[in-house]
């Protein structure tokens, strides 16, 4: 699940990868998902702090991505918002009652799975870049202008 702060820094981020050479405002970008400037600029100052984006001052000043967006993994940027591309614990939490000193062959069976989800997810996450979700993007996009649908996987 991506949290709506992720949801709306990868937005974001699309847009700067659409345009890799340009430096963008925070007012377009937030203007483009129709979102409060200052609540955008948060996500922008934790990416920049965390190496992902490069920003500039000035009129013709703004933010762009620190590297090619083939370069930049889905987990850098949900680790550079704060959030942590693994769930601590979260597989543990899974197939086990709670209170149960003797967990069964089938609690383990189903907490094994969950360790085994949380690393897929993870890998996931890691092999996950920019540049892909930008290919995804531009999909939607002329799947939507021709009318015949799209699926992205």
């Amino acid at each position: 699940m991506l949290s709506r702060q992720a949801h709306h820094a990868l937005k974001a981020l699309l847009l700067l990868a659409a345009e890799p050479q340009a430096w963008q405002s925070t007012h377009r970008l937030a203007a483009a998902q129709d979102l409060p400037e200052p609540m955008l600029e948060q996500l922008l100052l934790r990416l920049r702090r965390a190496g992902v984006l490069v920003a500039r001052r000035g009129r013709t000043g703004g933010y762009r991505l620190a590297r090619a967006a083939r370069e930049l993994s889905v987990a850098a940027v949900l680790t550079g918002l704060g959030e942590p591309a693994a769930e601590p614990g979260w597989a543990d939490r899974q197939g086990v009652a709670r209170g149960t000193d003797d967990p069964t062959p089938a609690d383990q069976v189903t907490a094994a799975l969950a360790r085994r989800l949380e690393r897929a997810r993870q890998q996931a996450l890691a092999q996950l870049n920019l540049e892909d979700l930008l290919f995804d993007l531009r999909s939607a996009e002329a799947s939507a202008d021709d009318g015949s649908g799209l699926l992205l996987g």
